[in-house]
């Protein structure tokens, strides 16, 4: 069986994972509060539905800052050539490599489905067409400049547009598959 690769993030309304700095505080319920509703937006289903998870190393820094582990038991790759620091959560392992070859390693392990994060790593996995959809939360607010979610591409790499769905909140979120 082929692996599965799916993103799922959200973004500000001109396109940015995070400020500059790395940034979350634009992000409702970034700040340690809670969001403004109490609406998961598919993402509790959407875990279910992942046998692991994988990362750049920004993006495990920040979610270790966060305090409390997010991920529980599901097995975590850090994309990084370089050694993590500090307390590691069990079940995180670093990886290196071009996306092709990381696809064989998770394949080899026998993962079908796995939940990639990370600026950098996404753009690197859709440079190769190895994303096969994208679930985009679009968050209304514009925050001027930052980290894009998409970066060049060397050819074109059509989606299917697979749905919509607005919330109460104002984010709208949209799924797409790679054709």
């Amino acid at each position: 069986m082929a692996l599965s690769i799916s993103v799922y993030i959200a973004t500000s309304l001109d396109g940015f994972i995070a400020r500059l700095d790395g940034g979350l505080d634009w992000l409702p319920g970034a700040d340690g509060t809670s969001a403004e509703t109490t609406e998961d937006y598919g993402y509790q289903a959407f875990m279910d539905s992942v046998d692991a998870l994988a990362m750049g190393r920004k993006t495990f820094d920040m979610v270790q800052s966060f305090g409390q582990w997010p991920y529980g038991d599901k097995p975590v790759f850090v994309l990084t050539n370089h050694p993590l620091t500090g307390k590691i959560p069990p079940k995180v392992e670093t990886l290196a490599g071009e996306p092709a070859a990381l696809v064989k390693i998770w394949e080899a392990r026998g993962l079908a489905h796995l939940y990639l994060d990370g600026g950098l790593s996404i753009q690197s996995f859709l440079r190769a067409h190895l994303v096969d959809q994208l679930i985009l939360t679009c968050i209304p607010i514009l925050i001027g400049q930052g980290r894009p979610l998409f970066g060049p591409l060397e050819k074109d790499l059509p989606l299917k547009h697979l749905s919509t769905q607005s919330f109460p909140s104002g984010f709208v979120q949209s799924h797409y598959r790679r054709q």
